[in-house]
């Protein structure tokens, strides 16, 4: 007797598990609206392709970045170890032992930025900027990474031109079992 009592509270164990795994949990988060769902059903390729309409500017970018981006990624981009990495510096660092990936140091698309940002910042309210205002906070990041000039503007066209100084510094997956589903080469406008 004493040998089916480990063997029931196993089975009764399993059944309760199960029976939880299969709970109803449509109760939690929310529809969301289809303003929600068009800001965030774009594709943008790193040669500009899905880029909206809008522009902004370094400046415009600092008012906005100090308001809505500052607390987690620091003042001037230097990153929050608690909240947010940082955004600004890390140029020739990538094959160093501390590596730093950042905006400037990092990434090879300036049209990947503006997606990232459009889609997923401020991390509280992630798509809840406009096309102008990802604009803008692009530009200022650019700027603060030394790669456009203040007063350059950033649009669906000056931003594919951007030459991040990390562009070179990936190289194409040559797998032949993804060769065949990768993407084709984009090129810059």
């Amino acid at each position: 007797m004493r040998d089916k009592i480990p063997l029931a509270l196993a089975s009764g164990l399993f059944f309760a598990i199960a029976l939880l795994a299969q709970t109803n949990y449509s109760h939690i988060g929310r529809t969301p609206s289809p303003a929600e769902i068009k800001q965030w059903d774009i594709t943008v390729l790193p040669n500009g392709v899905g880029l909206p309409p809008g522009s902004g500017t370094p400046a415009q970018g600092e008012a906005l970045y100090r308001a809505q981006c500052a607390v987690c990624h620091g003042a001037k981009g230097e990153g929050n170890a608690a909240l947010g990495p940082a955004l600004v510096g890390g140029v020739g660092s990538l094959a160093t032992p501390k590596p730093l990936k950042t905006v400037g140091s990092y990434w090879p698309y300036a049209t990947t930025v503006w997606d990232y940002i459009h889609r997923s910042m401020p991390y509280d309210r992630p798509g809840a900027l406009t096309a102008d205002e990802t604009y803008a906070v692009t530009a200022f990041l650019l700027f603060r990474n030394g790669i456009i000039p203040r007063d350059q503007v950033m649009d669906r066209e000056s931003l594919p031109k951007v030459r991040m100084p990390n562009r070179d510094g990936f190289i194409p997956d040559n797998r032949p079992d993804v060769g065949k589903n990768a993407h084709p080469p984009q090129t810059v406008r």
